[in-house]
């Protein structure tokens, strides 16, 4: 596994890890699964999707501040605030994301990224690339959604 060297104080830049990835790297099935490699790969992979959410909802919070609100006509007021009040919802799902990165990046370091925390089996690479954040095989996940769908149900 990695071994974190240091991080920033601010979390908002990742921990140097000992681990250099070479520049074209890429998981594949045919390495051990979660190697100090895989495992450098997510971390950076998810740590530039944390970047990436915090510096565009740091574009929103410069625009809110800078950019009046109040349009003279009605409708463009109604449409403005229509606009703001989707752009703020959708700055507080990434809010919850960022929550499911650092979890993610919480399970790097404890070891436990990469398996599923419902059977222990190994998350596919493939589905780990597609969503880094995920906690559970595309099985124990299914299995999950169908058991919520009953509960909803009843």
């Amino acid at each position: 596994m990695a071994s974190v060297l240091n991080s920033d104080k601010d979390g908002h830049n990742p921990p140097k890890s000992a681990v250099i990835l070479p520049p074209d790297y890429r998981p594949s099935p045919d390495e051990e699964f979660m190697n100090p490699l895989q495992l450098e790969y997510f971390r950076q992979r998810l740590w530039d999707w944390k970047k990436q959410i915090l510096a565009e909802a740091e574009g929103t919070l410069a625009v809110l501040q800078n950019e009046p609100l109040r349009e003279p006509d009605l409708n463009d007021r109604a449409s403005s605030e229509t606009d703001w009040s989707i752009e703020l919802r959708t700055r507080d799902r990434q809010r919850k994301l960022i929550s499911k990165i650092d979890a993610a990046l919480r399970r790097i370091d404890d070891g436990e990224y990469g398996y599923c925390e419902v059977t222990g089996e190994p998350i596919s690479l493939g589905r780990l690339e597609a969503r880094p954040i995920a906690t559970m095989t595309v099985e124990a996940q299914e299995r999950h959604e169908r058991q919520e769908k009953v509960s909803r149900d009843d």
